[in-house]
């Protein structure tokens, strides 16, 4: 069989399981993007004020864009991974003509699909926002940018969920680290908040975290500014790529881990 229509059915099956739920994939998002902007954007952000004369509602929109993203990413390639676990099924990877990087590939890919697919419903929701408070809608200022942060974000966090999903035993494992490790990395990553206003340890903590370069480069890429320097924030986000797939690879070829 050829291995195009391989890896295509490996991802459509992906992509038809989530959507299969669409109130949790389509539904939610919306919800949680209305609650986000109408409290963080239009209620508290009348009182804050940030330099260069940009409004809290256009530097809020690109965060939870990330934030979206990265979120409904790394949690399809983990939900899917456990839910097939917890009926035997992730055993029958090992026997079908598939490659490792075939599977982590499809796989990836179709997390990355949800995460765009999300985030392009967040911008749907924050640009309705933008144009009934300011009466136009946010320009996006670079969108080669845009577009590279978005997939290199998405693909890392989908690899990255892979390798967690492989490694759990059971949901309670995902939860620890979706809880205790990725959200206050999204949340210290300056999704709500500009570098320039909080206290220089957390300024200086900011920049071991990898999260940090990749909301950056998407707001580079709707805003034109960042806290950090461009060509460092693609290299980070490269690297961080890089170093997530070589894990998720790594998951896929220890046999121990396709059981519960």
């Amino acid at each position: 069989m050829n291995k195009w229509i391989q890896w295509k059915g490996l991802y459509h099956r992906e992509v038809a399981r989530y959507f299969k739920v669409p109130l949790q994939t389509i539904g939610a998002p919306i919800v949680n993007s209305l609650l986000y902007l109408l409290i963080f954007g239009v209620s508290l952000g009348q009182s804050i004020h940030l330099a260069g004369g940009v409004s809290y509602l256009a530097f809020l929109i690109p965060g939870l864009i990330a934030m979206s993203l990265i979120k409904n990413a790394f949690d399809n390639s983990t939900s899917a991974l456990m839910g097939q676990k917890y009926v035997n099924e992730l055993q029958d990877l090992r026997i079908v003509p598939l490659t490792i990087h075939q599977i982590v590939s499809s796989k990836t890919a179709a997390s990355l699909t949800r995460g765009l697919i999300v985030g392009f419903i967040t911008y749907l929701v924050g640009q309705a926002f933008y144009l009934i408070c300011m009466d136009h809608f946010l320009p996006i200022a670079a969108p080669l940018a845009l577009i590279y942060f978005l997939l290199a974000g998405g693909l890392a966090f989908a690899n990255l969920g892979i390798a967690i999903g492989m490694w759990s035993k059971s949901f309670e494992h995902v939860g620890a680290v979706s809880m205790l490790i990725l959200l206050p990395l999204i949340y210290l990553g300056g999704v709500f908040f500009n570098l320039a206003n909080i206290h220089p340890f957390w300024q200086t903590l900011s920049h071991f975290n990898p999260l940090f370069y990749i909301i950056n480069g998407i707001r580079y890429g709707m805003l034109g500014e960042t806290d950090t320097s461009l060509p460092l924030a693609i290299a980070v986000t490269f690297a961080f790529l890089l170093l997530c797939h070589i894990l998720a690879l790594a998951s896929l070829r220890k046999g121990s881990r396709y059981l519960r």
